[in-house]
């Protein structure tokens, strides 16, 4: 089968979480013998030197080069239009014009698209199969975003999460199958009415990379994973340090927080002069930090979809503690495979149990990671994503 995949980011190296789930996707589907032409975007000439790696795992690939200063000036000049502003920043006329030519060349038997900013790429096309995995939906996250941003600027996020949800749904009518990353998300996207048929296959883990060590822990570290020029990172970075970790330090004076990430903020770094924490910046690799840490901490309030650094932690065997939002993604349960807390108080309490007791920590350790392998396998998912696609070409 020839598959035109197209996506926001470019998916390799799949570092981050808008990488990894096309990354596995395309790599599956090359693996079962598909021929897959994978189109997208790259940013820098570092991340476009990065990205020639993919063409281990794909039959073609077209990367178009943008710069962020032109796709804010599309992202504006939408402002007074219907069109979100999401689309503007995630639009090239070279990848248009490319992704046309393949079109007009090439016999597809399928178009699959992650991401609903790029499903403007292909949105009029007929006579091909077509499938729209939305993962998640990112008009509820622009809105909940309003709730979080002072005004005037709350009143932008909410326009763009009102124009992004009309898109979502205009969109959704256009594709033979639209999908989800989680239960909650496809009920959003159920919810819609405009989808002709839909489903969903979760996010998984690569639990071969991500695992335990067998090395000993630090019982007074606790550590954050995570972008941290995204801002539900750094919101729950500045309320958990303002707020909880107070609390903990209270009761454990020695306690420490590393916030371990990509691209701080000047913000973010200064919380590096609180007492006890370290912010590190891009590191070489993630895994000994957390691998080292009694726990890892995740109190997100801001959060849609599945939060990979939820599953990479739990892979590695390092008790997770999360909020609802971040909760919400993961197919495990407060109490038996990681701990949900609703505010600083019950945060710091479930940090506590896992840097007081050994006993407890290892329990969440082992279970944890049981769960990854059970229920966030990127086979399993894989395997889920071939029904779905099966289920389309038979129709």
């Amino acid at each position: 089968m020839k598959i035109l995949y197209v996506c926001h980011r470019f998916p390799f190296p799949p570092k981050r979480g808008g990488k990894i789930r096309p990354f596995n996707m395309i790599r599956h589907f090359s693996a079962q013998g598909h021929q897959v032409t994978v189109c997208s975007l790259s940013r820098s000439a570092s991340e476009a030197i990065e990205g020639d790696g993919i063409a281990a795992h794909c039959h073609r690939y077209e990367m178009a080069s943008v710069k962020n200063p032109i796709q804010v000036i599309r992202m504006v000049a939408r402002l007074p239009l219907l069109t979100p502003s999401s689309m503007g920043f995630f639009y090239s006329p070279s990848l248009k014009q490319r992704i046309n030519a393949l079109l007009a060349k090439e016999k597809y038997d399928l178009i699959f698209v992650h991401c609903s900013s790029v499903a403007q790429y292909v949105e009029d096309v007929q006579g091909i199969p077509k499938i729209l995995d939305f993962g998640d939906m990112d008009s509820q996250k622009w809105l909940e975003y309003a709730n979080y941003k002072p005004f005037p600027l709350s009143l932008g996020y909410r326009l763009e999460g009102t124009k992004m949800e009309m898109a979502e749904k205009r969109l959704a009518g256009k594709f033979d199958l639209c999908t989800a990353t989680t239960r909650a998300e496809w009920e959003t996207l159920e919810s819609y009415g405009a989808a002709r048929n839909t489903d969903w296959f979760p996010n998984g883990v690569d639990a071969n990379f991500f695992k335990p060590d067998g090395d000993g822990y630090d019982t007074d570290t606790l550590s954050f994973i995570g972008r941290m020029d995204y801002y539900p990172n750094q919101e729950c970075m500045f309320d958990f340090c303002r707020n909880t970790l107070p609390l903990i330090q209270a009761r454990r004076p020695s306690a420490k927080l590393l916030i371990v990430g990509a691209d701080p903020s000047p913000a973010v770094r200064k919380l590096g002069e609180l007492p006890g924490v370290t912010v590190t910046g891009s590191v070489p690799d993630v895994r000994p930090y957390i691998l080292r840490s009694a726990a890892m901490v995740a109190p997100l309030n801001i959060a849609r979809g599945t939060q990979n650094k939820i599953l990479e932690a739990m892979a590695m065997g390092v008790p997770v503690v999360t909020g609802p939002a971040g909760a919400g993604g993961v197919d495990a349960e407060h109490g038996e495979h990681f701990l949900v807390g609703s505010n600083p108080a019950e945060y710091a309490d479930a940090c506590l149990r896992f840097m007081q007791d050994a006993g407890t920590r290892a329990r969440f350790s082992s279970a944890g990671r049981e769960r990854m392998l059970s229920n966030h396998d990127w086979e399993a998912s894989m395997r889920r994503l071939d029904g779905i696609v099966g289920r389309l070409l038979a129709h």
